[in-house]
């Protein structure tokens, strides 16, 4: 898949490293194809403290929408997702497509998918169980042990690790 571009895995992880992760947030959801500037300033205040990009098993959202028996609001089934779900699941599955992080929140020890419902659903059909995410929390207490070491891990997450 392609690694280059403003809003890729790789520019988040260069913004985290700038300490500017919030900035990127923004930005990107403010682009078009996000269109959706209205999640970005609610997500900017009050501030959040942000973490990522890391990879997330897609089964751990919590997620608006989806396949029935996933944790989602609303179960949808598979003929009823937008034709371009289809078209990006293929794109994905040829290495024509890398998208861009998906944006979740920590709300009560769960992972709550904000933007990127239909990347996730492509991400889905093409048969990826791992999604690149950044993460907002609104302690940095909550993000600090997120990322906690953990024995069963081997040690504390790093920028690009996987979390199972």
């Amino acid at each position: 898949m392609g690694a280059g571009g403003e809003f890729s895995v790789e520019a988040a992880r260069q913004a985290a490293e700038r300490d500017e992760l919030d900035g990127w947030v923004h930005q990107f959801l403010c682009s078009p194809g996000s269109d959706n500037a209205a999640l970005g300033e609610q997500l900017m205040d009050p501030p959040r403290h942000w973490l990522g990009p890391l990879e997330l098993p897609i089964d751990q959202l919590h997620r608006l929408a989806g396949p029935p028996g996933a944790p989602v609001m609303e179960e949808i089934d598979e003929d009823e997702w937008r034709d371009d779900v289809e078209d990006l699941a293929e794109k994905i599955d040829a290495d024509e497509f890398d998208p861009p992080p998906v944006i979740v929140s920590h709300r009560q020890g769960q992972l709550v998918l904000e933007d990127g419902n239909h990347r996730v659903e492509g991400l889905r059909r093409a048969a990826i169980d791992l999604v690149w995410a950044i993460i907002a929390f609104d302690d940095p207490a909550d993000r600090d042990a997120f990322v906690a070491p953990d024995p069963a891990r081997g040690g504390a997450l790093g920028l690009g690790d996987t979390v199972a």
